[in-house]
């Protein structure tokens, strides 16, 4: 492909990399998108948070937004850059009103709040900021919008270039001109000129090396990485010529990574590269059924977030915990009564009915990953578990569920089952790494900063290869808060890359 020159060239096709594209394009500018896969569409998300959107105004959902945001900063004891979290909040419902109105409901699809968040504890804090795409049918979410999303852009005069790579960026007396890119097909090298770049890339969580450098626990307790296209790229390229990045890592990260009994997790670490159909991925995982270390010791409150269960678990023996739960605790009746956010509650708007939730474990159980016993002390040697520990640890966390009342860890009477009859279930769990979240330092108005705090002209970024907005765990109790980050952060940088263009 030979490139001309551009106002604004996209690195990324996916959320950010989308939102900024309809945004810059509004304003009349040349507008090039690279991704170096040959599709994105698949990549957007379902479930996007949001302060007041018009669905949520629609379903009655209030959100303090003061409390939200002293929430978020508390939760990454304010290793975060407060002012890009109050940009977010202001802004978070713009890309949700222009899906809905633009892309959705032309198609028959539309948004949908999720009005409730019904959490007890001080660790399970929660906001019902969810906003579901929504299929015409109100069945489950729309699965194809972000095929949608890409064809209104390119009807909007957005110009896409697959398979092409960001190598470096090319700069010029300390402003960046454009980029350098590869074709990832005849491995040809060209260069674009721009007048701005904007950084969508995502991550780095497929780069072994660079999680080895900047996330090396994050290595040891995730088993997969779902992130398959992060290859932290754009990241390096924006640092070659000054930009500074987050000194500690963040991530978000699923407990429903199941692998073989007797896995070592420091060498295990799988790069997911067949969607939906993903190794070892258990959703009962997210379900705060009984966990214990590799002594068969329960060992902490299973009702936290989904990323604190696996913080906990790496101070265990492995990096690893168990799961065990039994024949009973798969009804609908009793998961439902288990209430989770986000996609791993029961049945729309998560991801999984009962019976694909039955089905996905008697697949695991016949690949080895889920063992079934009909006793606990088979269990505990299917297992490798030391059976005194296992039966004790059992026994005691049924008296517990009998008077709903768990006076070791803290957890909700009413998320406390009893494991009383067989057929019983246990797995070896770890973590699933959907992305990583430290990334490139931004001002609000996304331009990329470097060491002394300074903006690079003419480069901006948004989305996961962006920083200052996370720390440590993600805060998986604000649903969709990932995705509304991209999104509303490339919307912004879409904007202010072309208003900086008339400026000039």
């Amino acid at each position: 492909m030979k490139f001309e020159n551009y106002d604004v060239v996209i690195v990324g096709a996916s959320n950010a990399g989308g939102m900024a594209a309809a945004s810059a394009i509004q304003k009349n500018a040349k507008v090039l998108v690279i991704d170096k896969m040959n599709s994105a569409g698949y990549l957007y998300r379902d479930t996007i948070a949001a302060i007041g959107s018009r669905a949520q105004k629609k379903a009655g959902v209030n959100i303090d937004k003061t409390k939200l945001l002293n929430f978020l900063s508390a939760f990454a004891q304010d290793n975060v850059d407060q002012r890009l979290l109050r940009t977010w909040a202001d802004h978070s419902a713009e890309p949700v009103d222009w899906l809905d109105e633009k892309v959705l409901q032309p198609k028959g699809a539309y948004m949908q709040a999720t009005s409730d968040a019904p959490y007890e504890t001080l660790i399970n804090t929660a906001f019902p900021t969810g906003n579901e795409v929504t299929n015409k049918e109100g069945t489950y979410w729309e699965m194809e919008y972000g095929n949608w999303v890409i064809a209104k852009l390119k009807e909007l005069g957005v110009e896409f270039a697959w398979h092409t790579k960001l190598e470096h960026l090319t700069t010029e007396n300390g402003r960046v001109t454009g980029l350098v890119v590869k074709d990832e097909e005849s491995k040809a090298v060209s260069t674009i000129n721009a007048k701005n770049v904007i950084i969508c890339s995502g991550g780095y969580g497929t780069n072994q090396a660079l999680m080895q450098k900047w996330n090396p626990l994050g290595l040891k307790t995730n088993m997969y990485t779902d992130s398959q296209r992060d290859d932290g790229s754009g990241i390096v390229a924006a640092m070659e010529i000054g930009a500074a990045k987050d000194e500690q890592p963040a991530s978000i990260v699923f407990n429903r990574g199941a692998v073989p009994v007797g896995t070592n997790a420091k060498d295990y670490y799988e790069v997911d590269l067949t969607p939906p159909d993903d190794p070892g991925y258990l959703w009962l995982g997210s379900y705060p059924f009984l966990k214990v270390n590799l002594n068969g010791e329960r060992f902490f409150n299973e009702s936290a977030p989904y990323q604190f269960d696996m913080n906990s678990a790496s101070k265990q023996p492995g990096y690893l915990e168990v799961t065990i739960w039994n024949e009973k605790t798969m009804t609908d009746d009793v998961l439902r009564q288990f209430h989770t956010l986000g996609c791993s509650r029961l049945g729309f708007p998560g991801i999984f009915t009962g019976d694909e939730a039955r089905e996905e474990v008697a697949k695991r159980v016949d690949e080895g990953f889920v063992q079934k016993a009909d006793s606990i002390e088979e269990l505990a040697e299917k297992l490798q578990l030391p059976i005194e520990n296992l039966k004790k640890s059992i026994a005691r966390y049924n008296e517990l569920a009998e008077k709903k009342q768990d006076d070791d860890f803290g957890k909700e009477g009413f998320r406390l089952y009893p494991i009383e009859d067989g057929p019983y279930y246990g797995t070896w769990l770890g973590g699933r790494l959907l992305a990583t979240l430290d990334g490139l330092r931004i001002n609000t108005k996304m331009q990329v900063l470097n060491e002394r705090g300074q903006v690079i002209p003419g480069l901006y970024a948004a989305g996961n290869c962006s920083g200052g907005f996370f720390w440590g765990s993600y805060p998986d109790r604000v649903p969709g808060l990932t995705a509304s980050h991209a999104m509303t952060f490339g919307m912004l940088a879409g904007r202010y890359a072309t208003e900086d263009l008339r400026k000039e």
